[in-house]
């Protein structure tokens, strides 16, 4: 088998963790990593020191795309930098005519994605979404139910995702919680439930409205011990005032903010030249919301009632889907808080409950599988590396048209909440 040359483009602890370490030890045999692209010079280091299989692959900084592709000539490129520069890299991937794997969201907001659908229209490479939520085993099961027509027709579906104090709170640390970074919660977040939903009942979107607020974070949060920026957690001297951070630490131990997998830092090294992942949560310059809800209708008339709050005592979801012949239910909570409530993903095993319309219900037990997202990381890993299953009965592997669908909602939804206005997506959707 020839080995497909891969170039990373953003050596983030997600390019490291999901892509780089599992190229270079379960994939070798297809995947050739034959370049490390980054704005910052020391994430190199930090990747090589981590994976240690990665010591003699070529390293660019960002200025050096083109030197980069002339000089390694990647057959396809993974882009897994700060969103708001994965419209860059793609469209400049795609103008290469090689394939383009992209870490959701696609892009920040909805005029990027179409000119990501534009670019992939004249390119001979095509772009993958790496919505890896959807393999999650649980997820991939409520998909097949729906399909078999275990409730008939959709009708509805509740959604309702929490994201607990500790996890929540990390998006405003960090570069998260700018809007022209990242395009909102309801997009770098959001876009994988909106994804699912819209995976999960073959929706296309066409009209949204929202509402939202920043109740937690920022200069009015309620537990912010003083309105003063500028403050990081390492040194913070206001820190035991801070319930967020007290409850995580003691006196006599350092507070290590999270960079979703990776910490500022490890001991006394470094992991970044300048950025610093321990922003005060409590800083004015914050422009998102941590609290949403939305309404969505699409085309084959399904209607979506979704919510997600960015600091509760506990971790997961409530879903719901009503049909025509019955009602599927899924629910899922973890971290700190989760423990005080009655678990129903026990031993290793969750649940799906199926309400046929008219009596009785079954309960539906998944096994779980190993790996971040639910299990849904290692299970993409197969798709991206080896191709598509040709056996599976549904498609599963997002691409393109799925990213846009997906980041036309969030960036509704965000701009819903400004100006409260339902947002026609229907002049431009797929």
């Amino acid at each position: 088998m020839q080995k497909k040359r891969y170039a990373v483009c953003g050596v983030s602890s997600r390019a490291i963790g999901m892509y780089v370490g599992p190229m270079l030890r379960q994939f070798s045999h297809c995947a050739e990593l034959v370049a490390l692209l980054d704005i910052d010079p020391l994430r190199f280091q930090v990747c090589k020191d981590q994976v240690p299989e990665a010591k003699d692959v070529p390293e660019y900084l960002a200025a050096d795309f083109d030197k980069m592709m002339a000089e390694t000539k990647p057959d396809a490129i993974l882009v897994v930098c700060m969103d708001r520069y994965h419209v860059e890299y793609i469209v400049r991937g795609l103008g290469y005519d090689v394939d383009v794997i992209s870490e959701k969201p696609m892009t920040t907001n909805t005029a990027d994605a179409l000119k990501v659908m534009e670019a992939e229209k004249k390119s001979k490479g095509k772009v993958i979404c790496t919505f890896n939520y959807r393999y999650n085993p649980v997820h991939t099961k409520i998909r097949q139910m729906i399909v078999e027509g275990k409730i008939g027709k959709v009708t509805h579906v509740d959604l309702n995702w929490y994201i607990d104090i500790k996890h929540g709170s990390s998006y405003f640390h960090r570069w998260n919680r700018m809007r022209e970074n990242s395009g909102s919660l309801s997009i770098h977040k959001s876009s994988h439930h909106f994804d699912l939903v819209n995976w999960w009942v073959d929706g296309i979107p066409e009209y949204v409205h929202a509402f939202g607020a920043l109740n937690h974070y920022g200069p009015n949060g309620i537990f912010n011990p003083s309105k003063k920026d500028g403050r990081h957690c390492n040194e913070c001297e206001e820190k035991m005032q801070c319930p967020y951070k007290a409850r995580w630490s003691t006196r006599n131990s350092s507070i290590f903010a999270k960079d979703d997998h990776i910490n500022a830092f490890e001991g006394p090294k470094k992991l970044f030249t300048t950025y610093r992942p321990d922003m005060c949560m409590f800083d004015s310059e914050i422009n998102i919301h941590d609290t949403f809800i939305a309404n969505i209708k699409y085309r084959n008339g399904v209607l979506l009632n979704y919510s997600a709050n960015f600091s509760t005592p506990y971790e997961g979801y409530h879903l719901a889907f009503n049909g025509t012949h019955g009602r599927i239910e899924a629910a899922e909570f973890g971290g700190a808080g989760g423990a005080a409530l009655p678990n129903p993903n026990t031993d290793g095993v969750r649940y799906i409950d199926y309400f046929p319309i008219f009596q009785g219900r079954e309960r539906i037990s998944i096994v779980k599988r190993e790996g971040g997202h639910g299990g849904g990381d290692s299970a993409i890993h197969e798709d991206i590396f080896l191709g598509e299953d040709p056996a599976r009965k549904f498609d599963i592997l997002a691409k393109s048209v799925d990213g846009l669908r997906a980041i036309s909602i969030g960036d509704a939804v965000y701009e819903s909440i400004m100006d409260g206005q339902i947002k026609d997506l229907t002049g431009f959707i797929q």
